[in-house]
């Protein structure tokens, strides 16, 4: 091996690290939206929550990062990447701890909330500063890393949620307050990465300091050629972004993309799945153990095809695996459609002994022997049988004692579904968004289309247990599905191929002149 090939390899090992470590961002995103899974049951009977109470409790993660994403972007163009990632670590750690200790709802609320605004800082700021120090050439698999570090999040805390499920009466108390351990790794961590490059040049006009940073990454002729691009932009670059430019006709096709990719990213149910996987495991009749094994091979399954995502995004490119992830999610959701919807539900003597309510348990005898073939037809007869809170208990924590459904087929169609949302929807949408924002409205451009995005995430977290209840599985599937047909035809419409291409030349392709 000649010694400019060391050097080379040296300078790779580099900047692999530091972006591992900007990464962990996401696994600690990752473990935040996923460990609230395994407490659903456990703060739902604490806090004696209402479908409308449970589905805040878990979407209200997603209201404090629209706050992040907002602030997020401008603070990060005005005070650097690296020191509102710091500040970040800083929140998960504070809300990991609060929600672990509270003792009120609003107080729990309150302490999720301060971890959604760090989720809202790292899933924007985190891509950015990966996609300011990448080489183009590594630039998507780095960037990659972020939704990397986020599907291990959540598996991790699939496995957690898991071994601590019968932790003592209290054990979601554990199971939330494990995260404030990788937050203080994580918030020490940053401390040893460099500010960016472009940062530096383009706010500060530190170019020398930049020079070395850019050298440690790439050589000494990498950093004098990216020097110069950053100086050329810098150029030709007008007055700081407002909102109102982003409405600019020059911009439309950029914002197009960004917009309808971060929308469908959500709509397609991802964050239902992850949040609730437990819950619909149960819908199909499984145990709670059982449940929270499913779940495990669920985080697995994103881990095993983000590693895919990794190795294809920069070979096969964006788009290919846009169009070939909403494909095939929308097949497997509709797999899960026609799972639950060929369900049938049978009132046997050893299903109704199940029943842990002795007054529902007596209402319900006399439907020994009886079966029915839809949910719909099942809840119709039920209603005339119970007072309005028995029917509540019955349709969120009896009627899985009576359901008889391909339950493999159900486990199918959603592994399917999360490998393929793993190698496309996933990693991709945040490749993009790093990539084709010219520097101009960059900070306020990832602030509105990542407030949009949790926006989305955040009406479908908070509307899918009343879906669950009111509308059934079976049609809460077949919505995802539809949106996911309608993700593929504007992928195919609309979305550009950015692979092997730096940001100066995204920035020429896409802006209108």
């Amino acid at each position: 091996m000649s010694q400019h090939e060391q050097v080379v390899k040296m300078n790779k090992s580099y900047t692999v690290l530091i972006s591992l470590i900007v990464a962990l961002g996401g696994f600690l995103l990752g473990f935040d939206s996923a460990v609230i899974s395994g407490a659903i049951k456990g703060i739902t009977t604490y806090f004696e929550m209402t479908d409308a109470m449970l589905g805040f409790a878990v979407g209200c993660v997603i209201f404090g990062a629209m706050a992040g994403n907002l602030m997020a972007g401008p603070l990060a163009d005005r005070f650097g990447r690296k020191k509102v990632l710091i500040v970040v670590a800083a929140l998960f750690a504070v809300s990991a701890t609060w929600s672990a200790l509270a003792t009120g709802y609003t107080e729990f609320i309150i302490a999720r909330i301060i971890g959604g605004v760090g989720i809202g800082g790292a899933i924007l700021i985190a891509p950015i500063y990966i996609a300011e120090i990448a080489p183009p050439r590594l630039r998507g698999s780095l960037v990659s890393f972020n939704q990397l570090n986020i599907v291990i999040g959540i598996s991790v805390a699939y496995f957690s949620n898991y071994f601590l499920v019968n932790y003592g009466d209290e054990s979601w108390r554990w199971m939330l307050g494990v995260e404030a351990i990788p937050a203080t790794i994580y918030f020490l961590s940053l401390f040893t990465v460099p500010q960016s490059p472009r940062w530096l040049i383009l706010k500060l006009n530190k170019v020398k300091l930049a020079r070395k940073i850019l050298q440690k990454i790439g050589g000494e002729e990498y950093a004098e050629v990216t020097v110069l691009e950053i100086q050329r932009g810098l150029e030709k670059k007008e007055k700081k972004g407002r909102l109102a430019d982003l409405f600019k006709s020059k911009y439309a096709t950029i914002m197009i993309i960004a917009l309808g990719v971060a929308f469908f990213q959500q709509i397609t149910g991802i964050n239902a799945i992850f949040y609730y996987a437990p819950t619909i495991f149960e819908q199909a009749g499984g145990s709670t153990d059982s449940s929270f094994l499913q779940a495990i091979v669920v985080g697995l399954t994103n881990l095993v095809f983000t590693l895919v995502a990794i190795w294809l995004i920069d070979k096969l490119g964006r788009k290919p695996l846009l169009l070939i992830g909403s494909g095939v999610m929308t097949i497997a959701l509709l797999m899960a459609t026609m799972a639950f919807n060929n369900a049938s539900y049978e009132f046997k003597e050893s299903s109704l002994r199940k029943v842990d309510d002795y007054q529902i348990y007596v209402a319900l005898t006399e439907l020994e022997g009886k079966s029915y073939d839809s949910q719909k037809a099942l809840f119709e007869e039920i209603r005339e049988k119970l007072t309005s809170q028995q029917f509540l208990d019955f349709k969120r924590n009896q009627v899985t004692n009576f359901i008889d459904i391909n339950a493999t087929w159900v486990l199918i169609a959603i592994l399917l579904y999360v490998a393929a949302f793993a190698i496309s929807l996933g990693p991709v949408m945040w490749t993009l968004i790093s990539e084709i924002f010219p520097n101009k409205i960059k900070g306020i451009a990832i602030s509105v289309v990542g407030f949009f995005n949790s926006l989305v995430s955040f009406s479908v977290t908070q509307i899918f247990p009343w879906e669950l209840t009111n509308l059934g599985p079976t049609w809460t599937f077949a919505i995802y599905a539809i949106f996911s047909a309608i993700a593929f035809l504007f992928v195919h419409r609309f979305v550009i191929e950015t692979k092997g291409k730096t940001l100066e030349e995204v920035e020429d392709l896409l802006i209108r002149t």
